[in-house]
């Protein structure tokens, strides 16, 4: 399934009275070919269940969940997944798991009133699904990339074509022909490319293409397409798909550097000008509940969000039954925390973000919302 959909499924996760577990896991083996995480997994769960009550309701329902979550783990891990979140509630009916190539940053345990999705968002902020066409006149292939992976490669080969020593009309006539040839390889190219960001939901299309292609590619190129073009990368022709897949990443990865700097100065340009842009968390989740919000910029260093109070903001169910949420992690073979308030505001901006359909984009530049706790908003409307 979609990780957009699974996250949209466990955003509308209501808060529950019993222990919802959120299990972020780096699956990657060591130097030594070993997995890292069964130990982490077995200490923190038993550890955290031992802080409800034996008998209790709340006690027996993550117990429940430990067995479920360790037998999946035993049996049903995919080897090659680089990462995997699990969350958790018997109680609640909810067990779901994402299998991930991409990378979570360190293992991480959370136990609160719902699944804990920032990094989860945070995942699939960085792992944007694109399209990289490479071609030339006769040749070209389209690969779909997601989660830094190719998920798909699509072909399309027609007549290689050789230039002639011949002159006058004969050569005219040839170089029409040729003309020709790759006008209708273009076309089929272009066709091919339309079908593929149809099905596969493609809002970004990288291009490398040589120079005798490339302006026949632009005029055939339609205005739904040519929208969504927002780089050229360079690689032959005929280059694998790990050298393109590379080129791709960081043409990628420098393109969400400048725009996170566009959308940050365009929200607080908005702000000041008492115009659709808002700033700070709580205005933000205030925002957010309204449905005002088009576009959530969050900061994508968690450490670096200003804690809030979110109950003032928006109540939230079953306070007194469920412990303040913490985030465990293995940073530096050390327990770090994370402040409870910190976390729950940003799954409260997460789910609401996702309930009510706004874009969200992590920041990854900690100083371009330091001054304002770390997230700030383009509005839909202003009331």
């Amino acid at each position: 399934m979609p990780l957009t959909e699974q996250l949209d499924r466990l955003a509308g996760f209501e808060p529950a009275p019993y222990p919802v577990v959120s299990l972020y896991l780096d699956t990657r083996p060591n130097q030594h070919g070993r997995d890292q995480h069964q130990a982490f997994t077995r200490k923190e769960l038993k550890a955290r269940s031992r802080t409800y009550p034996a008998n209790s309701p709340e006690r027996e329902s993550l117990d429940r969940d430990i067995e479920q979550i360790v037998r999946f783990l035993d049996n049903d891990l995919n080897p090659s997944a680089n990462s995997v979140a699990i969350f958790a509630c018997s109680a609640g009916e909810l067990f779901e798991t994402v299998q991930s190539s991409g990378v979570v940053p360190q293992h991480g345990l959370y136990i609160g009133d719902r699944p804990h999705l920032y990094p989860l968002a945070r995942l699939e902020s960085q792992s944007p699904r694109y399209a990289a066409l490479v071609t030339d006149t006769n040749t070209a292939h389209i690969l779909v990339i997601s989660a830094g992976e190719l998920v798909a490669d699509r072909e399309v080969k027609n007549v290689k074509t050789k230039a002639t020593s011949q002159g006058g009309w004969s050569q005219a006539r040839y170089q029409r022909h040729i003309e020709n040839f790759h006008i209708q390889h273009v076309k089929e190219v272009v066709a091919a490319l339309d079908r593929v960001v149809q099905d596969e939901g493609i809002t970004h299309i990288l291009i490398s293409c040589d120079e005798v292609a490339l302006p026949l590619l632009r005029e055939q190129l339609p205005k739904q397409l040519a929208d969504k073009v927002v780089d050229h990368i360079r690689v032959e022709a005929h280059a694998a798909a790990s050298e393109v897949l590379k080129a791709s990443m960081d043409a990628m990865h420098k393109l969400n550097a400048k725009t996170d700097r566009e959308k940050v100065d365009a929200a607080i340009g908005a702000y000041r000008a008492g115009a659709l842009g808002i700033v700070g968390p709580e205005d933000t989740l205030a925002a957010l509940i309204k449905g005002q919000v088009d576009e959530l910029l969050i900061t994508a260093d968690l450490q670096r969000m200003e804690p809030v109070a979110v109950g003032k903001t928006v109540g939230m169910a079953n306070d007194a039954r469920i412990p303040e949420p913490v985030l465990e992690s293995t940073s530096a073979g050390e327990p770090a925390t994370t402040h409870p308030e910190v976390v729950r505001l940003a799954d409260e901006l997460i789910a609401k973000a996702k309930q009510t359909s706004a874009r969200i984009t992590f920041v990854e530049d900690p100083e371009l919302l330091s001054e304002y706790g770390g997230v700030a908003a383009l509005l839909r409307f202003k009331i």
